[in-house]
């Protein structure tokens, strides 16, 4: 982890003011998770912690299509929905980030994670190809029919260098609906129309914004011990115990490696979704140094 280079710029550093927790009117975590940045791991050790540190845990069903910007309306229904479980608790769900207090309900402790954005779209890419992805889906909705094995076979290098339609990210670009899941910040952004546009400014800071304001912890992938112990520090209710060294799941055997020129050219149009990743980094660096623990200030 890169270190503060001043003293002085440490003690500035105050994990009240960088705690949002003390914001939370109730003691209901939302979890909005993202897809393919660890999520799976974070809900599973929830789901344990629930039983020994004695809160509820409750998830969104599988949905037959999951829609993660939602109307007016149903972001009224959701937030009191997750207002309607008793506390302590947590409610988990794929959604772009909802404003529970904005319906007038009590305000819960966001948290969320990210992941380097080139490497979650290459991720998300082969896990919607995945076999056990389409025996789940047919398990849970028989009808579906399954989709062109050309398709399924398709190799994400080839995708890209052919500037294959479904590996083209373009500036300003809006994907409505479903299969639109090139951006993590889309979750933090909301539901604004602004958050549409592929890799624009206005989505970017709208994002940020939605970090700084209302989340508790927002963790990342790559860095999961100091995730986790800025977890256990920040939102002791539900994190209190020694979780810091706790293993990844769900890993996708099936995506092969990607070659660092391929991944660089994605990456040339990725720029505000790795700036979003790194200010995400940042913050959460600063949240675990000023917790001044032993280690963090050696």
């Amino acid at each position: 982890m890169k270190l503060l280079e001043s003293t002085g710029q440490m003690s500035m550093l105050d994990p009240m003011v960088l705690n949002n927790t003390r914001k939370a009117q109730v003691e209901t975590i939302f979890f909005n998770r993202v897809p393919k940045v660890g999520s799976q791991t974070l809900m599973e050790l929830m789901r344990r912690l629930s039983i020994r540190n004695n809160f509820g845990f409750h998830q969104d069903q599988v949905q037959r299509v999951e829609t993660v910007r939602l109307s007016p309306e149903d972001q009224a229904i959701l937030a009191a929905l997750v207002s309607s479980y008793d506390p302590p608790g947590v409610y988990i769900k794929h959604v772009c980030f909802t404003n529970v207090s904005k319906f007038g309900l009590p305000e819960p402790i966001y948290i969320n994670l990210v992941r380097d954005p080139v490497e979650r779209v290459i991720s998300w890419y082969y896990y919607v190809r995945a076999p056990w992805y389409y025996v789940e889906r047919k398990i849970a909705f028989p009808d579906i029919p399954l989709p062109d094995p050309k398709w399924l076979k398709k190799d994400f290098e080839q995708c890209v260098l052919s500037n294959d339609r479904e590996c083209r990210y373009v500036t300003g670009e809006v994907r409505e609906g479903i299969g639109d899941h090139r951006r993590q910040s889309m979750f933090f952004c909301g539901h604004h129309p602004e958050c549409l546009p592929f890799n624009t400014e206005g989505a970017l800071e709208r994002a940020k914004n939605a970090v700084e304001r209302n989340y508790a912890v927002v963790g990342v992938l790559e860095d999961l011990n100091t995730t986790l112990t800025v977890l256990e520090n920040y939102v002791p209710r539900f994190f209190k115990e020694e979780i810091s060294r706790y293993n990844p799941i769900n890993k996708n055997i099936f995506k092969p490696i990607v070659s660092e020129e391929v991944k660089n050219i994605v990456r040339k149009n990725f720029t505000k979704e790795i700036e979003f990743y790194e200010f995400c980094k940042q913050r959460l660096h600063k949240q675990y140094l000023a917790l001044k623990l032993p280690e963090s200030i050696t």
